[in-house]
């Protein structure tokens, strides 16, 4: 089954410093790890569940599109980034793994995408202290979430 994804390719152009050139292939999976990791962790298993039924079948609404575009896409960018740049230099091809140089352009050094790395984190850990402020006070009052059992459970209710 395939995973629907809470951000989209432009989500991470316009707010990174990805290019608008680096092939979709490249990191497409990425957000996948990253929503399915990270963004799972914080939500939980029934209110991610819940968003990702809702954002395959194009009903994304409310209080739950709010809790997405306000929270959880700004989140899922910068986890998304952490968890590329490592690999953003590789591909694998039936010849073996190769390191992409440009004609222009120097290779970064493991310092330096290090680096990256960090500051990708700080941005993610930053918008995910906001989400668990935002549970706390706005969201609570408006987005309900599904208990294991199915039922629907108001969040002001907890």
């Amino acid at each position: 089954m395939a995973t629907a994804l809470f951000i989209k390719r432009s989500d991470l152009v316009k707010n990174t410093i990805m290019s608008g050139s680096v092939d979709t292939d490249k990191f497409i999976q990425y957000i996948k790890i990253a929503q399915q990791i990270h963004i799972r962790n914080y939500l939980g298993s029934d209110l991610y569940n819940k968003i990702s039924a809702d954002v395959a079948s194009g009903s994304l609404a409310g209080n739950y599109l709010a809790l997405v575009n306000d929270y959880v896409q700004p989140m899922l960018i910068h986890f998304a980034m952490m968890d590329y740049l490592p690999f953003a230099a590789f591909s694998v091809t039936n010849g073996g793994v190769f390191k992409g140089n440009s004609e222009n352009a120097q290779t970064a050094s493991k310092s330096e995408v290090d680096y990256l790395v960090n500051k990708e984190r700080e941005f993610a850990e930053y918008y995910t202290r906001r989400f668990k402020e935002g549970l706390l006070g706005d969201i609570k009052n408006k987005v309900g979430t599904l208990d294991n059992q199915g039922n629907q459970i108001l969040l002001n209710q907890l």
